[in-house]
């Protein structure tokens, strides 16, 4: 087991370093994975010629997602999404497939949700929203379900699901980290899940978002600004005790371990070196489960994010304080203002009576 776990380690470390070259120096040892690639696109494209034309939702939906492996951002730009949409004073519903959950149909996330029965994304947008979030695999399925529980709600924020064919939208929303496409290739030469789209694509209701505050790509995009929010007891962020959460300057000079199951750890861990923690890394992989605790006995502070706090016990983490750190995006209000004039307030549109279609993987 640990033989196969430390080949799969490395395997990932060679590709992502490949991956993500933009000096244009791919190497002889990436060849063989060029004619994958090239298999991968007529699959890619054979998916979209035969896929069946999706029938319309009877409200506007707005789809958050990228076109890379890994993370680049998507879930800050849901939440900062929903926020801006009920500030504004619409009443936005998220759906997403809940990865990691056990099932496929759809389910509704609620306060006490398990990760395990609907992902840890959807319940870390639930706590920071409030919004009805509903999990599935069928993404048009899952919106229909929570229309008829929540018939308020007037337009549809979906969570990943660009490459959901099943799904009509009116938005797509492209988001791309400081990382941008990498190399340019498709899987499995490079990163990325689909061909980035065309500049022209982007009058067609896809637009760009750049959450590191870089123009990664050539596409033309709006730059957000990611920030650390303050540091919270793990016990008094499960509990909402907002008293209790600190300055991050609160905790400098301590020794940390910071741990992190992200798609991208590293972004985490250099934002907590640049507001001066002096922290030990301890990368784990996405959607890291924490059956068991990561770190050693006697680790007096941890510090880590919201996506893994959903996943810590405070009853199990002993004497160990551990430190929740939300990662909140500034989104410009100008492109705000842009997206949500695409999903207009009140639709004319109405369902038709037709059968949903069959659950498709995103």
């Amino acid at each position: 087991m640990r033989l196969r776990s430390w080949l799969r380690s490395l395997l990932e470390r060679w590709l992502t370093r490949h991956w993500w070259r933009t000096d244009g120096r791919l190497g002889l040892s990436t060849l063989p994975l060029y004619g994958l690639s090239l298999v991968y696109l007529l699959l890619w494209l054979a998916r979209r010629w035969t896929a069946r034309r999706p029938e319309p939702l009877p409200v506007p939906v707005i789809v958050v997602g990228n076109v890379v492996v890994g993370g680049a951002g998507k879930t800050p730009t849901v939440i900062a999404l929903v926020q801006a949409l009920q500030a504004r004073g619409r009443k936005p519903g998220v759906i997403s497939r809940g990865y990691g959950r056990r099932g496929s149909a759809p389910a509704s996330v609620q306060a006490g949700s398990a990760v395990r029965d609907v992902g840890d994304e959807p319940v870390l947008i639930h706590r920071r929203t409030g919004a009805p979030v509903w999990v599935g695999q069928a993404r048009r399925d899952v919106a229909l379900a929570l229309l008829a529980q929540h018939p308020e709600v007037d337009v549809i924020v979906s969570d990943d699901g660009m490459q959901h064919l099943g799904l009509l939208r009116d938005v797509d929303l492209l988001v791309f980290d400081e990382r941008g496409q990498g190399n340019g290739l498709l899987l499995p030469a490079g990163p990325l899940r689909a061909p980035v789209p065309a500049a022209v694509e982007l009058t067609r209701g896809t637009r760009v978002l750049y959450t590191a505050g870089v123009a990664s790509t050539r596409l033309p995009g709006a730059l957000a600004t990611r920030r650390l929010g303050r540091a919270w007891p793990l016990q008094a962020w499960h509990v909402g005790d907002a008293a209790q959460a600190q300055d991050l300057l609160a905790l400098q000079g301590r020794p940390l371990l910071a741990i992190a199951g992200l798609g991208a750890p590293e972004k985490f861990f250099e934002m907590l070196r640049s507001a001066g923690l002096a922290i030990q890394a301890l990368p784990l992989p996405d959607h890291h489960d924490y059956a068991t605790l990561p770190w050693p006995a006697g680790t007096l502070d941890v510090v880590t994010t919201e996506k893994d706090a959903v996943k810590l016990d405070p009853q199990r983490v002993g004497a160990t304080r551990v430190w929740v750190v939300p990662l909140d995006l500034d989104i410009p209000s100008a492109f705000l203002d842009e997206v949500l004039a695409l999903v207009p307030r009140t639709v004319p549109r109405t369902l038709p009576h037709t059968e949903p279609l069959a659950p498709t993987p995103p």
